[in-house]
């Protein structure tokens, strides 16, 4: 549907975010069918995907959200309204007291957080439940940045470290170990979760799976993380989160972006209006290299090129490509899979343009949802 609309609209203005509303109620209704055959709960991390316009419609389908900070906390909060749950590393005194009011589950990364805390929680109104991230010194992550296991994470309290004598009003575990996975990750996983800290969850009342669960993926075994949900519901007689990020706009989104010129250094290179660096920051982190529709890899089609952004980074390149036909100063480039981890990390380095942000909706029609231009680049610098 996206090509039918960008080959109707010639003059369409890149770059910009679309959203694919209808690959996005699919992803949406596969998480549904998984709370509606266990009885977990399942939020959308925000820090994945915040695209807050179509919070209305993601929770008619699933249980809330999560934040790895205020920001996304009160985002939450405001835009989707149902459970609203909170993980970071530290939290500052400034923000505790509206963490407090406005958040369900508040998950400390220490014991010495939580003592820190502790009176002022149990002292409010509202009381939200509380949590300890645990370490269980186990994940299947080989890139350390992306590891929250690997040897000398501040993520978690490993078991060494766990204060069994400061569980009183605690009333969950949460672990997140995995990044972009299938649920046999996961069954091995829980595994040493349950061998190392299930004495302590015969007295919860819930554990948080963490993210990193590939749930909507085309090859995701999801009858093996149903039988994981239900094997910790069903032994320890509690609740299971999971709180997906990608999985929940995986592979529902596209940056569109235009050619402006195409140079020759050895190899045909196309300049886009797009960033690696600005818009897509990603590719050049993890790395990776994101599909373009209609595209091969290197001399895989005819006409080969390297394509990269329209900024000062050398090194922002985005890819080696090729194509059944040239491509041209105007010509538009479609990449997928830009609505995770692409609006939620881009920037204004160099001063170039944040993209705009569309949805194209089930019936064909598009809206767009937001533009930008030169008071937001200058309004985030004094």
């Amino acid at each position: 549907m996206i090509e039918k609309f960008i080959m109707k609209n010639p003059e369409f203005q890149t770059p910009c975010y679309i959203l694919d509303e209808k690959k996005l109620i699919k992803n949406l209704e596969i998480l549904q069918q998984i709370q509606n055959q266990t009885g977990c709960k399942i939020l959308l991390a925000q820090k994945a995907f915040s695209m807050f316009s179509v919070y209305p419609l993601i929770k008619k389908y699933i249980s809330g959200t999560t934040a790895s900070g205020i920001f996304e906390a009160k985002l939450g909060f405001e835009e989707m309204g149902k459970e609203n749950h909170i993980f970071a590393p530290a939290y500052p005194d400034k923000d505790m007291d509206e963490i407090i009011r406005i958040c369900d589950h508040i998950v400390f990364n220490s014991f010495s957080q939580w003592n820190k805390y502790r009176d002022k929680i149990i002292k409010s109104p509202h009381s939200p439940e509380c949590g300890i991230r645990i370490n269980p010194q186990y994940s299947e992550i080989e890139t350390d940045i992306y590891n929250p296991c690997f040897s000398g994470s501040r993520m978690g309290v490993t078991l060494e470290n766990f204060d069994d004598t400061a569980l009183e009003r605690i009333s969950g575990l949460h672990f997140h170990t995995m990044c972009e996975q299938n649920s046999d990750t996961l069954e091995r996983t829980i595994k040493v979760v349950d061998e190392k800290f299930g004495r302590y969850l015969k007295n919860m009342k819930w554990i948080n799976f963490g993210g990193g669960h590939h749930i909507t993926r085309e090859d995701y075994d999801i009858n093996k993380l149903i039988s994981c949900i239900n094997y910790f519901q069903d032994k320890y007689n509690l609740k299971v989160y999971l709180e997906p990020g990608e999985a929940v706009a995986l592979n529902a989104g596209y940056l569109v972006s235009t050619v402006l010129d195409v140079v020759s250094n050895e190899i045909d290179i196309a300049i886009l209006d797009a960033s690696a660096a600005c818009h897509m920051p990603d590719v050049l982190e993890m790395p990776y290299r994101p599909y373009i529709v209609d595209s091969g890899k290197w001399n895989e089609k005819q006409y080969n090129y390297r394509l990269g952004g329209n900024t000062c980074l050398a090194g922002d390149i985005i890819g080696d490509y090729s194509f059944n036909k040239p491509i041209l100063p105007g010509s538009k480039l479609i990449f997928c899979d830009m609505a995770i981890y692409s609006m939620v990390k881009n920037n204004t380095f160099n001063g170039i343009p944040l993209p705009s942000i569309g949805i194209l909706k089930e019936s064909g029609e598009f809206e767009l949802v937001k533009q930008f231009g030169y008071e937001d680049f200058k309004n985030r610098l004094s």
